[in-house]
């Protein structure tokens, strides 16, 4: 899997093309595909993204979570950006790109729609996929664990009230079940089956047992990877080649946002000492983005074929290849960091 590590953008970028041809040459079974999903979760992609995120999960150590408040800058990155900045800044290239940049190219009643799909994407951190990336840089997977728990428990009580208040409508209905399933399936489910597996391995041969057990099904996570960007990219490959031109515009301000936001998180991080493998996940949570609520929120908001809806799917086709961008970036700038 060496191979595969060190070229994993190119997979990635195969992967893209292979997603988008089959999409349209196999749109039927693409379909029932994205038909299988439940409170806007796509079953299929949970499985990938569980394989992803369960080899992370053996590697954490319980009994040095206490360790965490020892250390709260990374904790306090991530929470500023995530909640004080990244919802504003996403709402502000919107209206900066839809209501004037762009104006020119959109139909203008569909811009306030556009401009809700980013706000959605801005004020929703990413819940799975951070393991993933924390992974590929080497991150702390007990500092990464307490990151995403406490997002997620200020998602919970955080999220309606920022997009009630940027969309300027009196109350945004909560997808609970969306967001309850994607945490049970992205870490309570993960995150046990990792910790009985830890014990097992632990008992059995220690800490070498856990390291060589997760260097073998470390190739599935990839698999995952892989296979996840084929299913996203498939699933809207007819869209992107029906309307490529929207596409990119869409995508202009979410790769301002994600650059910007990882560059602000990752800067503080050295400004302040930060160790790479904490400053390297907390800079990555920022740039990411819990796809499942926002379009389910867009969806139930606007309707399925709205701007909005549209916009949040561009945020998830974005999503992968700049996020392996900055870990590639990340992991050459950890000489930077202190140990």
């Amino acid at each position: 899997m060496s191979l595969f590590e060190r070229w994993l953008s190119l997979w990635v970028g195969l992967c893209i093309l292979a997603g988008i041809l089959l999409g349209n040459l196999l749109a039927g079974v693409f379909g029932a595909l994205a038909a299988l999903e439940y409170a806007s979760v796509n079953l299929v992609v949970a499985v990938l993204i569980w394989a992803m995120v369960y080899p992370m999960m053996i590697a954490i150590d319980f009994g040095s979570l206490r360790d965490v408040g020892r250390r709260p800058k990374g904790l306090v990155i991530t929470l500023v950006v995530n909640w004080l900045i990244k919802p504003f800044t996403m709402a502000a290239l919107g209206v900066l790109f839809f209501n004037h940049l762009f104006a020119g190219f959109i139909d203008p009643t569909k811009a306030p729609e556009y401009i809700a799909g980013l706000i959605l994407l801005g004020a929703a951190p990413c819940t799975a996929m951070v393991f993933v990336w924390s992974q590929l840089t080497k991150g702390d997977p007990n500092y990464t664990l307490v990151q995403v728990s406490v997002n997620d428990l200020i998602m919970v009580v955080a999220f309606a009230p920022i997009v009630a208040f940027l969309l300027g409508v009196t109350s945004i209905t909560v997808p609970w079940e969306t967001l309850i399933l994607s945490v049970v399936l992205y870490i309570v489910i993960p995150l046990i089956a990792g910790a009985i597996t830890r014990r097992a391995l632990v008992a059995r041969g220690g800490e070498s047992a856990v390291a060589q057990f997760t260097a073998k099904i470390k190739p599935a996570s990839v698999m995952g990877l892989l296979l996840t960007v084929v299913l996203l990219f498939g699933f809207q490959g007819q869209i992107i080649l029906a309307q490529p031109v929207l596409i990119l515009l869409i995508a202009v301000p979410i790769l301002i946002q994600s650059y910007g936001i990882f560059a602000l998180g990752y800067a503080w991080a050295w400004a302040w000492k930060v160790p790479h493998k904490v400053a390297a996940p907390c800079a990555l949570i920022g740039t990411s983005n819990f796809f499942e609520l926002a379009v389910a929120v867009a969806i139930g908001l606007f309707g399925l074929n709205s701007g909005a809806a549209l916009a949040t799917v561009v945020g998830v086709l974005v999503e992968v290849p700049v996020m392996l961008s900055l870990v590639a970036f990340a992991n050459r700038t950890r000489a930077r960091f202190p140990a």
